[in-house]
């Protein structure tokens, strides 16, 4: 999934710009209804598998809907941050009814009046939260309002090399479940000359090890949503920021940074060449390491906590929703029903490999018995969202500039999370 910039300010900057720009493009890729009136046209961003998918599920709803036709457009760039098509669609009243959409992006468009409330027709239909993951569901909502179908998710584990545990007498089916667990593990994994790690044993922040995960995995929190309180100074968080400061400390930040600048992704990947024996990773790094490194022994586990349990990951994924002003919302209506609902969602991820946000798909696919993907799917119903907030992805480039300070040294993790309660919530009041 992207983690690319996206701010409530730049909705409203693009917005104010489109609107001239949109006057003179209304007639140009136009996302209105073009193809009559049981024509429903669809954005999307997939390719691949991903795009196959999409076209299975346009498939089957249309084969169970002849009155409705799904008119599919490929829209490149689409997804967090990266939605200036759609906004200029929306601006000039030429919108699709449907669009595949980041849901972390919901709550902002939400607040900016840029996606038509769904609440009325899900109620109707008996579409509930008890349909999906909790946190799927909490964070297609808004205020109250529901404003998308969450469709897949992910989450996040420790990956680690087995044949580096069985090198320095660490048990290969036993990893670390503590946090104490986790620092011995690595003191006696990492392999280092002088100011050059040859291997380093496990970096808190590389991969996915962004500070969200700590925060939850040392029993912190970030958001009150009944109270719209920012919690980034939570003293849990404050925890967790210390011991991934104190961490840095130990192992030299300047040669954590000298080890990580040098790396890349894909066969560059440190985990894939041997370089590093555990990071925390995403259910869809797993694609990597079958194409660079089949032969690769390795496994996954929960994210380590203080105390060896509650362990807890977080979660993003896409969502179907309709953009305001949508010309057949009665069409888009159905379609996001059908792509949301159990056989839409076993459709389109038994090809396109993705979780479904709904548990009974995943059990149908066998995701359950599949040693490393069973653990991301078991790990599910622990799983958080990003607090849903107009300010996402303000207090997402907060935390990681938090985490850059504590670990430098400038200023305490105390003070840096207070800063970002205080950005964050003044942020919010403007």
């Amino acid at each position: 999934m992207s983690n690319s910039i996206f701010h409530k300010s730049m909705v409203g900057f693009c917005l104010a710009i489109v609107l001239v720009l949109a006057a003179c493009s209304s007639d140009e890729e136009s996302g209105g209804d073009t193809g009559g009136e049981n024509t429903v046209q669809f954005w999307h961003s997939m390719t691949d598998t991903s795009g196959e998918a999409v076209e299975y599920v346009i498939e089957a709803f249309e084969e169970a809907n002849p009155d409705i036709n799904i008119e599919a457009t490929y829209v490149a760039n689409q997804g967090e941050g990266q939605n200036e098509k759609l906004l200029t669609a929306i601006a000039g009243g030429n919108p699709p009814d449907v669009a595949y959409f980041d849901r972390f992006e919901v709550a902002a468009w939400a607040a900016q009046g840029s996606l038509e409330p769904l609440t009325e027709m899900a109620e109707e239909d008996g579409i509930s939260q008890d349909n999906y993951y909790d946190f799927a569901w909490e964070e297609v909502s808004y205020e109250g309002d529901l404003y998308g179908i969450p469709t897949t998710t992910d989450s996040r584990l420790l990956f680690y090399n087995k044949d580096h545990f069985e090198e320095v007498g660490l048990d290969p089916e036993n990893p670390p479940a503590t946090i104490e667990e986790l620092e011995e593990a690595a003191e006696k994994l990492t392999i280092k000359d002088g100011n050059r790690f040859e291997r380093i044993g496990f970096i808190p922040w590389f991969g996915q090890g962004w500070f969200y995960g700590w925060g939850w995995s040392f029993g912190g929190d970030f958001y009150d949503i009944e109270t719209g309180e920012v919690t980034a100074d939570d003293p849990k968080n404050v925890e967790a920021l210390e011991w991934i400061t104190e961490f840095g400390q130990e192992y030299g930040v300047e040669d954590i940074a000298g080890f990580t600048d040098s790396q890349g992704s894909g066969a560059m990947d440190p985990f894939v060449s041997g370089q590093i024996s555990m990071k925390i990773d995403g259910n869809f790094g797993v694609a990597a390491l079958e194409k660079f490194a089949p032969d690769l022994n390795y496994g996954v586990s929960p994210i380590p906590t203080p105390t060896g349990d509650n362990f807890k990951t977080w979660s993003g994924g896409w969502s179907v929703v309709i953009p305001k002003g949508a010309n057949n919302q009665e069409g888009a209506w159905e379609f996001l029903k059908f792509f949301g609902s159990e056989e839409g969602q076993r459709i389109f991820s038994e090809t396109s490999r993705d979780f479904s946000v709904i548990e009974s798909v995943n059990e149908s696919l066998g995701y359950d018995e599949d040693p490393i993907f069973s653990e991301f799917i078991n790990i599910l119903p622990e799983s958080n969202s990003r607090p849903v907030m107009t300010e996402g992805s303000l207090y997402w480039n907060a935390l990681a500039d938090a985490v850059e300070a504590s670990t430098r040294g400038n200023g305490t993790p105390k003070e840096n999370l207070e800063k970002v309660t205080q950005q964050v919530t003044e942020a919010l009041g403007e």
